[in-house]
């Protein structure tokens, strides 16, 4: 769920983002996808005219610094956002909301994943113990390292197989604009641990 700002709300943030001190056009748009989780992001093309019509109104004033161009809020700016600091938390609040509502989905999907994992990792232990007895009836009994150098090179083909899919997914996720917190990740890596530690124990039994 992306945040939408709502007609004029988009107009009073960024007049509360000048309110903290100058910045430059590209400083303002990192600005709104750091303080929205990375859940909008925000295009020149939808920025620069609003601060135009900012400027028109006397809110806020624009200088040349190099290559960029700096944006400074004005008094009678500081006025409106004082004035309407009430909006300015609805507006806050909702985008926490919406960071929140996507940072639970994110996690609800990996906890998803790693249940399949541990089922997947459960079954194929299963089905290797299973293959590995089947072919020790077919394969001479003084061969031993010949079963496990072909069973290591499956293992070898699913654990790069799921880093691959993981990583893409993940890499995917955020060059969207999705967050990533770190609770997620600490959930990926408790899955995984326990996930080692079965299959560790189906390997000893």
């Amino acid at each position: 769920m992306t945040p939408v700002f709502s007609h004029g709300d988009l107009r009073l943030y960024l007049l509360s983002l000048l309110d903290e001190g100058p910045r430059h056009g590209y400083d303002i748009m990192q600005a709104l996808s750091d303080r929205t989780g990375g859940t909008y992001t925000a295009s020149a093309g939808t920025i620069y005219p609003r601060l135009a019509k900012l400027e028109e109104e006397g809110l806020v004033t624009k200088t040349v610094d190099g290559r960029k161009t700096v944006y400074e809020i004005t008094e009678a700016g500081r006025a409106e956002v004082a004035s309407r600091a009430g909006d300015l938390e609805g507006i806050e609040a909702g985008l926490a909301d919406s960071v929140r509502l996507i940072a639970d989905e994110v996690r609800g999907s990996v906890r998803e994943a790693m249940k399949s994992l541990r089922a997947d990792l459960a079954a194929a232990s299963s089905q290797e113990r299973a293959e590995a007895k089947a072919a020790r009836s077919s394969v001479p009994s003084d061969d031993p390292r010949l079963l496990s150098r072909e069973q290591l090179h499956r293992a070898d083909a699913v654990i790069n197989e799921f880093r691959a899919r993981v990583r893409s997914d993940l890499r995917s996720h955020v060059a969207r604009g999705g967050t990533l917190e770190k609770s997620v990740v600490d959930t990926l890596e408790n899955a995984l641990d326990t996930a080692t530690h079965a299959l560790i124990r189906g390997l000893r039994g």
